[in-house]
């Protein structure tokens, strides 16, 4: 069971169905606010069906989840992003054929407060000063790291509590990934609660606070997360050590 203090996020036994398969088996999984959570394993371990299924995007087929104190269980996405709880999603999901900026504004659909908007979009340009300079070009023009720069850029915008980030760095190159986690760091510090999905187990966990590992559909450790880079079991699964 949950055993974290008044977490922001609470998955309390949760299962959830994906194309007839239960690729969650009632898992327990807490982030605190302020945390910065990784959730890694191998693929089709069940990762991206767990945040589809937080997210509203996956129907839960039993247990519950609590977001802010509130049992969201079945709350449909829209509902959710209105609540602060946005996912940037596995393959960026940006809008091609919409400029840079065009695809800022969609990601603050939510908001009417212009200038703070503005602010925030100018803020986005400071993360990722590459935007800046390509800020009028579509998005479907962009390298694929670039799209992922846009992608979480687009999430903040809508000022999110909780940050939900599936796979940032598959696909990118060495420097790219180095770029796109310093800003996931940096986000992390501006206060923004984070849950990590990443195959790149050990980049997961040199930069989370906690972790949980997951196989098959289940939580089969969990711990803080240089614990978890310094597990046997860890070092050998995801690492490619020798036990």
């Amino acid at each position: 069971m949950i055993d974290a203090k008044s977490p922001l996020l609470a998955l309390d036994r949760l299962a959830v169905a994906y194309g007839g398969i239960q690729a969650v088996k009632g898992i327990d999984l807490a982030v605190g606010a302020g945390e910065l959570v990784c959730l890694i394993g191998a693929n089709g371990a069940g990762k991206t069906t767990t945040l589809k299924g937080v997210c509203g995007l996956l129907p839960v087929k039993s247990g519950g989840i609590r977001y802010g104190g509130d049992d969201i269980t079945g709350r449909r996405s829209f509902e959710l992003v209105r609540r602060g709880l946005v996912m940037v999603p596995e393959g960026r999901g940006v809008f091609g054929a919409l400029t840079i900026e065009e695809n800022l504004a969609m990601g603050a659909y939510i908001r009417d407060d212009r200038a703070a908007i503005r602010e925030d979009a100018e803020r986005v340009f400071t993360l990722f000063p590459r935007l800046k300079e390509r800020r009028r070009q579509t998005a479907g023009t962009l390298s694929g790291g670039e799209q992922q720069m846009l992608a979480i850029g687009r999430a903040l915008m809508s000022r999110p509590k909780l940050l939900l980030l599936d796979e940032p760095s598959m696909g990118l190159a060495p420097l790219m990934v180095q770029k796109v986690f310093e800003t996931i760091i940096a986000v992390s510090r501006e206060g923004v609660t984070i849950l990590l999905i990443e195959q790149n187990a050990k980049l997961a966990l040199e930069v989370s606070d906690r972790g949980y590992v997951m196989e098959s559909g289940e939580i089969t450790l969990e711990g803080d997360a240089a614990a978890l880079l310094h597990d046997p079991k860890v070092r050998a699964a995801y690492l490619g050590e020798n036990p």
